[in-house]
């Protein structure tokens, strides 16, 4: 055979520097009919492929072999026979070939009957609320005119083919969470099993056959739900072919040309209009009758009742920064000042992040995607304001807080007199306490009043406040007077005066003495 080295030299000599034919064989010692074919056929590469492969020796014996190894094949795994043992089987029958030859042909013979099965399905079958599959996609759309790749969660009920999708810019464990709550919602209940791939997000460990080793939270939004979880075989997508085939039809339907939209929030409350259309528009495609929707709608009764929504985070350690920062998913997020220098833990939902110290929330956001972004509450920064007033004016955090009106004139009324900022600091302080919306109204009763200063508006605000209720205590029963005494001021009417305007008993002891003449002390 040619290798293409020689079939180069053969083209540049004929071609490039124009020699003959003769002078090509005898200088690169090839023949004459190659030299010919390498011209006229202009390849640069020649490979051989025997058409029929001989078999001598094994020929006669392939129908007594293939009977062999399809006994073997039907036999328990502990039981079957090697192919040197198939080998000295055939030899004991007359076969007088070698034994590469039977392992070759045992070989091509195992290969073409796994490949035979893998080609063959069985149709499935399943009952109203018994199964639902999950999988994930990745769809291209433009959100606020950015061209953005999008996760898309898919769930589909197996019995009435019911689809519910969901876009989301993670993949992750949160993500998961939510887009369980949502369709459950959605549908008015879950199924008795959910058919997932190996996803990270829920199986930790694969063991042989169907064990899994799934993820604790994971295993806790499945016993919310009543959902029994079960994992395909890696590498077997037909074992979910229904949510594979729809992961397909949702691209080609939805996605197809690319979508416009501002928010994520237009985006799933498009695709979930989309999905109760396309339910409502197509045959069931056994039952060819009726529609998917109403195959659905019969099926909702089976479903297992719907048990509110899971609390699905996922919890991260992480440590405060002095600027009162914690940094996750690449961004920097604000908590309460009183919490630097010890950790928190960080809650991440699908839309919001909380952060956790000592069983107490210290700083709540709506989660950012993407990187490098620092997310601020001005109130985190209040505590740090009473010590440095001065940080009011150049402050990160409070240069893009959007002050009430009332608020905002006050500012920058104060923002004229030389301790302003610590007045507004002041009046800032009482946010956390009474309330934005409180303290906005003091503001503008004080602006009214024409006196724009702190003392004035925390006095407006400790004279709104409402009294505290008196305490109430319970006196026990054996403590309780039978008979309750009687207030009685008309006693002290002689104390008043009585002759010549005099008082009487007017000495030191004047009105101690009054009362024991009266009997009353």
């Amino acid at each position: 055979m040619l290798v293409v080295e020689t079939i180069a030299k053969v083209r540049r000599a004929y071609f490039q520097d124009r020699k003959s034919i003769k002078q090509i064989c005898r200088e690169l010692r090839v023949s004459r009919n190659t030299v010919r074919k390498v011209i006229r056929s202009g390849a640069t590469e020649f490979s051989y492929e025997r058409s029929i492969q001989p078999q001598p020796k094994i020929g006669p014996w392939r129908g007594e072999l293939d009977r062999l190894l399809a006994e073997n094949a039907q036999k328990p795994k502990r039981e079957r026979l090697t192919r040197i043992r198939i080998f000295e089987e055939l030899r004991s029958l007359g076969y007088e070939g070698g034994y590469d030859a039977v392992r070759r042909y045992a070989a091509t013979w195992a290969r073409s009957a796994r490949e035979a099965s893998a080609a063959a399905y069985v149709p499935l079958s399943f009952d109203p609320g018994e199964a639902y599959q999950f999988d994930w996609s990745h769809e291209i759309v433009l959100i606020d005119g950015v061209t953005t790749t999008v996760k898309v969660a898919h769930v589909r009920l197996c019995h009435s083919r019911m689809v519910f999708v969901r876009a989301y810019p993670r993949e992750t464990q949160e993500m998961v969470f939510d887009a369980h709550d949502k369709a459950f919602a959605f549908f008015g209940g879950a199924c008795a099993r959910g058919i997932y791939d190996n996803m990270k997000t829920a199986v930790d460990t694969i063991f042989i056959g169907r064990d899994r080793a799934y993820n604790r939270r994971f295993q806790q939004m499945c016993g919310h739900y009543l959902v029994e979880p079960v994992a395909c075989t890696p590498a077997s997508g037909w074992e979910k072919g229904q949510v594979e085939n729809q992961v397909g039809v949702i691209r080609r339907r939805f996605f197809v040309p690319r979508p416009h939209f501002k928010s994520y929030a237009e985006l799933n409350a498009w695709l979930l209009d989309r999905c109760t259309a396309w339910a409502r528009r197509h045959p069931h495609p056994e039952l060819r009758d009726r529609t998917t929707w109403e195959v659905f709608e019969d099926e909702r009764s089976s479903l297992v009742p719907y048990a509110g929504p899971f609390n699905g985070f996922h919890a991260v350690p992480a440590s405060v920064s002095k600027t009162c920062l914690v940094r996750f998913d690449k961004n920097r997020y604000s908590v309460d000042a009183r919490a630097v220098g010890r950790p928190v833990e960080i809650r991440a939902y699908a839309e919001r992040v909380e952060f956790w110290q000592d069983g107490k929330i210290v700083g709540e956001h709506g989660r950012a995607f993407g990187r490098d972004k620092a997310i601020y509450d001005p109130l985190h920064y209040i505590p740090v304001l009473a010590r440095k007033p001065g940080a009011l004016r150049n402050g990160a955090p409070f240069k893009d807080w959007d002050l009430p009106p009332a608020m905002r004139r006050i500012q920058r009324k104060l923002g004229r007199v030389p301790n302003g900022d610590r007045q507004m600091v002041d009046i800032l302080s009482a946010v956390p306490t009474d309330g934005l919306d409180a303290v906005e109204a003091a503001c503008a009763a004080a602006l009214s009043d024409g006196v724009p200063a702190s003392s004035v508006v925390l006095n407006i605000l400790a004279r709104r406040r409402e009294p505290a209720p008196p305490l109430t205590i319970t006196t026990p029963q054996a403590l309780r007077l039978s008979c309750e005494p009687v207030a009685d001021c008309k006693r002290y009417d002689s104390l008043r005066r009585r002759d010549h305007g005099k008082i009487t008993g007017a000495g030191r002891d004047g009105p101690a003495q009054a009362l024991r003449d009266e009997g009353g002390l």
